[in-house]
């Protein structure tokens, strides 16, 4: 029997997903799919109570083969839930992008309504992430979404966009025995907050399977498919083949014992750790099946012998760096090309700049608050760049309501902004100054959100105890930065 969890009052899915990203993978180079063979490819699935296939704009046709599945194979198309992602490149958002992207999304489906559409920000640095969830808000209350989800969000950003109002009912994250991060804090956020983990890689794309217990060490630039070009990234961030060799041998052990393979074992437990809704188990549809394998999932539970062979296995790894998503935003990128050139052309700046006085270059964000006070959200002038004080506010709207981490993490993300599009990062901070309007209530949490961001550059910080302008602001940021010489 498959186990189902309900993400929302009117979404139930099986915890474990059939993930399409490989017809993508397929498509590549130019071959073609045939996508009516590959739709009758997804009906042992169905047949075996997988009912849930997870999906997105840019996994080729995998959008067009499951709505030929929906209608032409189903026939009750309400007895398949087809999750599916909005990627859209950095920049502004608008209502008619929104309007397009669920468009084409419902075309391409062959439904009137998506199950769940789940949105992925490439930079939070630039705040108009926030606009395309509030639009995504709005076709969800219009119908046209049962829910909505994010793709690789980290702790932080999942914060800002719940404390700002946003419902959000999944996050989908790489996990698995080797790649930990979603049990640490987004574990412990998602619960509290009633929002499932999807995750997946939870088999590295091949490489947690009997094929590779005892193999030699790959050739990394000859690998077959891009789920292993990425999930050797994984391997090698984590401590090389050697310590993965022992994470396969301990996952083999456990496999033998309860007669299962390798591959299941991995993925059961990433479904077993606290906070995880479901697990997404790629398939090449009409190439390879794995609908027993993966129906097995359900027919065992790990017991505390297993837990202990695999933990202690797994203590010779190290930790992939970063949190959930940083993948896609930060160095080292765990990608299947090693950066992000697969994906994005360039990243638009954040702000509108414009010369100033005096040989000055100004970065404005758009608030009401600037031309009315006569300021510029940050001042450039030589390798100084100066960022005013900084509050949660995002054109008109106050930003992660009564959360005092979430509005310091906002902050955060503002005067990151501010400084790339003078030319800065994050890095370059040398200074910063923190006004919070209670600390004896807030410090803490503040503190610590700074810590989060700025603990690997470690700048001058003075925090103080001041009135802020306006009730709804529990935090006020300023920075300076220098970027050495030219």
């Amino acid at each position: 029997m498959i186990d189902r969890i309900a993400l929302a009052p009117s979404l139930t899915i099986s915890r474990a997903l059939t993930g399409l990203w490989q017809i993508a993978d397929m498509e590549r180079d130019g071959r073609t799919l045939d996508l009516d063979a590959a739709a009758r490819a997804m009906a042992p699935y169905h047949q075996a109570g997988l009912t849930t296939f997870d999906m997105a704009d840019h996994y080729g046709s995998a959008e067009i083969v499951a709505g030929r599945f929906r209608r032409a194979v189903v026939g009750d198309a309400a007895t398949v839930q087809c999750l599916t992602k909005w990627v859209p490149e950095p920049g502004p958002v608008t209502a008619a992008d929104v309007r397009a992207a669920v468009d084409k999304a419902c075309q391409r489906l062959q439904t009137d309504t998506i199950d769940l559409l789940q949105f992925h920000a490439w930079t939070f640095a630039d705040p108009r992430w926030l606009d395309a969830l509030w639009l995504l808000e709005g076709e969800r209350e219009a119908g046209r979404l049962r829910a909505v989800g994010v793709t690789n969000f980290d702790t932080a950003h999942l914060r800002v966009a719940m404390a700002s109002g946003i419902r959000l009912v999944s996050n989908q994250v790489s996990g698995s025995l080797i790649d930990r991060r979603f049990t640490g804090k987004l574990s412990a956020f998602a619960q509290q907050h009633g929002v499932g983990l999807l995750c997946y890689g939870t088999v590295l794309g091949g490489f947690l399977s009997e094929r590779w217990v005892d193999a030699p060490e790959p050739d990394w630039a000859q690998l077959e498919t891009w789920s292993q070009m990425k999930y050797g990234r994984f391997i090698r961030a984590a401590g090389g083949w050697a310590p993965f060799q022992q994470v396969l041998r301990a996952a083999q052990q456990v496999a033998t014992r309860h007669g299962v393979s390798i591959a299941t074992v991995a993925s059961r437990w990433v479904l077993e750790q606290p906070g995880v809704a479901g697990v997404i188990v790629g398939a090449r549809l009409s190439h390879s099946q794995h609908v027993a394998d993966t129906a097995r999932l359900f027919s065992f539970a790990l017991d505390d012998a297993d837990r202990t062979m695999l933990a202690e296995a797994q203590a010779a790894l190290w930790p992939i760096p970063g949190d959930c998503g940083d993948e896609y935003r930060t160095p080292p990128y765990l990608t299947a090309s090693g950066d992000l050139s697969h994906h994005l052309a360039s990243f638009p700046a954040p702000f509108t700049t414009q010369p100033g006085v005096n040989g000055s270059t100004l970065a404005l964000s758009g608030t009401v608050w600037e031309p009315m006070a006569g300021y510029s959200r940050a001042v450039r002038k030589g390798s100084r760049i100066h960022v005013s004080g900084t509050t949660a506010t995002h054109g008109s709207r106050a930003i992660g309501g009564n959360d005092a981490a979430a509005q310091t993490h906002f902050c955060i993300d503002k005067i990151a902004g501010a400084l790339q599009s003078l030319g800065g990062t994050l890095e370059d901070v040398v200074r910063t100054r923190v006004f919070v309007a209670n600390v004896e209530r807030d410090w803490e949490a503040v503190a610590r959100a700074h810590g989060e961001r700025f603990g690997h550059i470690l700048p001058a910080n003075t925090m103080v105890q001041a009135p802020l302008i306006g009730d709804e602001y529990l935090v006020e940021i300023e920075a300076e930065a220098d970027l050495g010489a030219p």
